[in-house]
């Protein structure tokens, strides 16, 4: 009989936390379109998802040269990657996974086109 009690209160305490998130939900939708952080937040995605990072930008995040072989390159990454995995950003260690695909294209084998460098 307790047992039954108890599941009853369970269900229906549960019940009503999921409408109060719910409700919590639609009112946080509500104020963001009010306020335009919905609109803001959107263009910001499309403005910031549209700019490539350039040759120059990649080789300052690694800390590379022009005349920097892949294999410095690939240390270079390894390291800054591990260092920010540890107790770094994942923002930071975005960056750096990022400049590492740039630069790929560069130092890319120009007889293996699509072909994956170390």
């Amino acid at each position: 009989m307790a047992a039954k009690i108890l599941a009853n209160l369970l269900i229906m305490g549960s019940g009503i936390l999921v409408r109060g998130m719910v409700h919590a939900y639609r009112q946080a939708l509500q104020n963001a379109s009010k306020s335009g952080v919905a609109q803001e937040t959107l263009k910001n995605a499309v403005r910031s998802g549209s700019k490539a990072m350039t040759e120059q930008e990649a080789r300052q995040i690694l800390g590379v040269t022009d005349h920097s072989s892949w294999e410095e390159v690939a240390q270079k990454y390894d390291n800054l990657f591990e260092r920010n995995a540890k107790n770094g950003s994942f923002y930071l260690q975005s960056k750096v996974h990022r400049a590492k695909e740039c630069l790929e294209t560069v130092y890319q084998p120009k007889d293996q086109p699509g072909g994956n460098v170390g």
